[in-house]
């Protein structure tokens, strides 16, 4: 591949580009570690990620091609393989490891998630298996190496397509073509997301999230000529650069303190912003004399920076498995502080091991010469020795359990597994007794029921919860007509009570159970009771789950029943606190022993309720009996 185009050579290193990589993964790292309140947005840093490897990549071809006049092809993905497979393979085999020896959840998948990660084609396989980045409680433990796969595939067709940009006259030219592209490719992030598009499928495609590569690759052709230019090394030049760069870090930050939303203002607004900004300060850093980039290039920042990659890496699986081994009730969205403090020195350790003996020595010697200075250390000295033998040994037993990890990995959460399994009995109770439509009952029916209310009297709505405790409440409540499904919540229960009523399939008793997935609003709860009628009865099931808004809503709840008559709170919360065990990994989902609790419970409820009722009845009976009869009274 060659090419005779003249043009002044970048430099081999830049300032600069250090800094750039510490801010960014600091930004990330922060983000994933100590959510909510600290950056809510600092997914950002992923962004500036893109573009320096865009600048980075473009830079090093442009190097080569005006000094040796051709690219050569093979040794450039040789380099970049000595450069990202050795810690790639480490993090995926020891935390794989760790995953079997912690167990549960954070095996799930985990087959794909290696074959995405070996293929360089994680963004796809998790999107093609409905992975989300923002589904915080699903516990995917390499789900970070979505970037490094489309870093990745960057890598393998940039040089290929490069030479076409050669092809064009002027650098502005090429400049203005990688520009054009990218600006297509946030476009075509924002058509993915508007109109309620897949926003995983946006931020995790090659083609949506390209931009920040390309900035970076339009960057590198608009800077080469700037070398040697005098007027360039001005003082006001370098001045304002460094202005400039100052701003544009502000700006990061400030975008990085932004809390995210699910349409185009973030993606692509904030992303393409923050590429933008990231572009602004690379300039500031590379300029040439350039005191922006010495500045960011401190000690602890260049520290950081050359091993960004590693941090990286193993930041995420490393906070996946200290939630699931040491704090079970939370997720990583809501992991208490000490556990991201104790991940980020895990980190910093991990990924400085494994810069230091095994990044640095495959880069420099290759992967063939560093397997053969291993084979020396076996022949040296005993102390050498052992130490060698030792370290085989334990790559041993690190490699067998993360082959063990990946060979037992099930395709499902025990959630979503208990969620199957209630549908599937739901299922097999409307095949075997269909459902009858109840008829609509009057103020005297509700008033006299038996205590021992039948499932043929009673309605069931509810979310996910409930779908896992079909099996339980079929079983509990024979005849019970049960409609939940997953991800539900409170406010569309008004409108599926008043679908059942509109359909004649609005029973005597009225089981609501959508308080999980959100928090409750009062006047949704009048709209409920409003649709459910003073004829009938109305449950209110509350909610148990590591979520931050659960108390909140059982306390709307409780409020809400002591203020109507005809409405009574299902205790679920109460009634399976003491028994966890029962839940699936995410400690909201029961199986089948749990699911027979909500069952319980929910009966429990309805008697509690009829009984109440009845009790009214009685009241009210007895009070017009001793009316009636001092009226008769001479």
């Amino acid at each position: 591949m060659t090419s005779t185009a003249p043009s002044p050579a970048p430099p081999a290193r830049f300032a600069g580009l250090d800094g750039m990589r510490a801010i960014a993964v600091l930004l990330v790292v922060v983000y994933h570690l100590f959510p909510p309140a600290v950056l809510p947005g600092g997914f950002v840093g992923v962004d500036v990620f893109f573009v320096i490897s865009g600048f980075l990549i473009t830079s090093l071809l442009l190097r080569e091609q005006l000094s040796t006049g051709r690219v050569a092809l093979g040794r450039f993905w040789q380099r970049r393989a000595r450069r990202l497979l050795p810690a790639l393979a480490v993090v995926v085999v020891v935390c794989s490891a760790l995953a079997w020896i912690v167990g549960g959840d954070v095996l799930v998948d985990l087959d794909d998630q290696v074959l995405g990660a070996a293929t360089f084609s994680y963004n796809w396989v998790s999107v093609a298996g409905g992975g989300g980045y923002f589904a915080a409680a699903t516990p995917e433990l390499f789900r970070n190496f979505w970037s490094l796969a489309v870093e990745e595939q960057f890598y393998v067709l940039w040089p290929l397509i490069f030479p076409l940009f050669l092809l064009l006259p002027r650098p502005w030219a090429r400049t203005a073509a990688a520009f054009v592209l990218a600006a297509a490719s946030a476009a075509w992030m924002g058509v993915v997301v508007s109109g309620g598009g897949d926003v995983t499928r946006a931020y995790f495609g090659t083609d949506t999230h390209a931009f920040g590569l390309l900035l970076g690759v339009g960057l590198a052709f608009l800077l080469a000529p700037l070398a040697g230019l005098q007027w360039a090394e001005s003082r006001v030049a370098r001045d304002v650069t460094g202005a400039a760069g100052v701003l544009a870090l502000v700006g990061l930050v400030a975008l990085a303190m932004l809390p995210q939303s699910s349409s185009i203002l973030t993606f692509p607004g904030a992303l393409l912003a923050a590429s933008l900004l990231s572009a602004v300060a690379i300039v500031a850093g590379v300029w040439p004399g350039s005191w922006f980039g010495r500045a960011i290039d401190v000690r602890p920042m260049r520290w950081i920076g050359d091993r960004s990659y590693g941090i990286y890496l193993w930041h995420w699986p490393l906070l996946v498995l200290a939630v699931a081994a040491f704090a079970p009730d939370a997720t990583v969205a809501t992991a208490p502080a000490w556990i991201g403090l104790g991940v980020l020195g895990a980190t910093a350790a991990a990924s400085a091991v494994s810069f230091r003996f095994v990044e640095t020595p495959v880069r420099r010697h290759g992967f063939r010469a560093s397997v053969r200075l291993l084979a020396t250390r076996l022949r040296g000295g005993p102390g050498a020795r052992l130490r060698a033998v030792g370290v085989a040994l334990s790559g041993a037993l690190v490699l067998a359990g993360a082959g063990t990890a990946i060979a037992v990995s099930p395709d499902e959460t025990s959630a979503e597994a208990a969620v199957a399994a209630g549908r599937a009995a739901l299922e097999k109770a409307l095949r075997e007794a269909p459902a009858p439509i109840a008829p609509t009952p009057s103020a005297t029916d509700a008033a006299t029921a038996p205590a021992d209310i039948p499932g043929d009297q009673i309605s069931a709505v509810g979310d996910s919860v409930m779908l896992a405790s079909a099996g339980g409440l079929v079983e509990r409540l024979p005849g019970i007509d049960v409609d939940a499904e997953v991800s539900r919540s409170m406010w569309a229960g008004p409108e599926i009570v008043d679908d059942l009523d509109a359909t004649g399939r609005l029973r005597p008793y009225v089981v609501v159970a959508l308080g999980t997935n959100g928090a409750v609003d009062p006047s949704t709860l009048e709209q409920l009771a409003d649709t459910v009628g003073p004829k009938r009865n109305l449950v209110l099931v509350n909610a148990y789950a590591p979520r931050d808004w659960i108390p909140g809503v059982n306390a709307e709840l409780a409020a809400f029943a002591e203020d109507h008559r005809n409405v009574i709170v299902a205790d679920w919360s109460g009634a399976i606190a003491p028994h966890e065990d029962l839940l699936a990994g995410d400690r909201i989902h029961p199986g089948a022993a749990g699911g027979r609790i909500f069952a319980d419970t929910v009966a429990a409820a309805v008697d509690e309720l009829a009984d109440e009722r009845r009790a009214d009845a009685a009241d009210r009976a007895d009070r017009l009996a001793e009316i009636f009869s001092a009226d008769l009274t001479p």
